[in-house]
């Protein structure tokens, strides 16, 4: 039985391209027979990255029979998981998100949690020269695909000087120019034209409890703010039935621009004011406010989110 390697629901560009990495290197290196999966649509940057690299995308699965061997990347949280994730037979993790807890193993697993920017960072760092000498220029493309996204170009404060060093790294053996590339990859990401209210309210959002109300916190990274922002009615008309068919009680929007590096946060309601002001200091009358050098969920949303 083959080894299933994902990341979390509403794949973006490390959770798709870090499975097709791990995947290679659990084959091709150690002789475990292991494919990449997805646990649901990649968005267009990841897409982008796939075509970019000639990378065959990997299958959507929706269920993952009990006793799969699985190893998962990119999240430690059983919500961005799939319900029976607990009744699989995981064999390792590899994350740079908070521990959450909930998962439970068979036995003893191979587990690296490390306050790197990125989840491929950590798997260039794992694989040592041997293996790093071996990988061929597709995965090489998909791991600094993978960094540039969740650095967005370095500009994230998450970004490290281990992420920096790595990508540059990369950049220089691929003969890519990293900001020629990046903007590529960031033009590829502002396009949300083809999707409706709902899966941009869903393409790049995690679940999370805060004081008692249970929230769908949806990020859009984009070179365009306005390009979403003129659909912010419409957006904001469709968060209480995704909050509903979701189980939450709000959907909060933050959309990152990321060359003026700030984001802007949608207010449809009284709640999500008050998460503005008690969470950001932010104050506004009116349906959105700025949050200047807002740029990371991970370190600057999810931990100062409170109401």
């Amino acid at each position: 039985m083959s080894t299933l390697v994902f990341g979390h629901k509403s794949p973006d560009t490390d959770s798709t391209g870090s499975p097709i990495i791990w995947a290679w290197y659990l084959t091709e290196i150690e002789g475990v027979d292991a494919k990449p999966v997805l646990l649901g649509e990649p968005n267009t940057e990841a897409l982008f990255m796939l075509e970019h690299w000639g990378l065959a995308k990997p299958q959507i699965v929706t269920e993952i029979a009990d006793g799969t061997p699985v190893v998962i990347v990119d999240t430690n949280n059983p919500a961005e998981l799939p319900a029976n994730i607990n009744d699989t037979d995981i064999r390792a993790i590899i994350d740079h998100h908070k521990l959450v807890g909930g998962l439970e193993t068979k036995g003893p697993i191979h587990m690296v949690i490390q306050p790197l920017a990125c989840t491929a960072t950590i798997m260039h760092k794992i694989m040592g020269d041997a293996a790093r000498a071996k990988m061929p220029r597709d995965i090489k493309g998909a791991m600094l695909t993978c960094i540039l996204s969740d650095t967005l170009e370095f500009r994230s404060p998450t970004t490290t000087p281990e992420d920096v060093a790595v990508a540059q790294a990369l950049a220089a053996d691929l003969g890519i120019d990293i900001a020629a590339y990046a903007a590529q990859m960031f033009a590829a990401k502002s396009d949300v034209s083809s999707f409706s209210e709902a899966e941009l309210l869903r393409m790049d959002s995690k679940e999370y409890a805060v004081g008692g109300k249970q929230f769908r916190v949806s990020v859009l990274e984009t070179t365009s703010p306005k390009s979403v922002l003129d659909r912010k009615e419409a957006l904001m008309a469709a968060m209480p039935g995704v909050a509903q068919e979701d189980g939450a009680d709000q959907v909060l929007l933050f959309v990152v621009d990321i060359l003026n590096e700030e984001a802007t946060l949608l207010l449809p309601n009284d709640l999500t004011r008050d998460v503005a002001q008690k969470s950001f200091g932010a104050v506004s009358d009116g349906d959105t406010v700025v949050l200047p050098g807002v740029m990371s969920r991970k370190k600057q949303i999810i931990p100062n989110l409170s109401i």
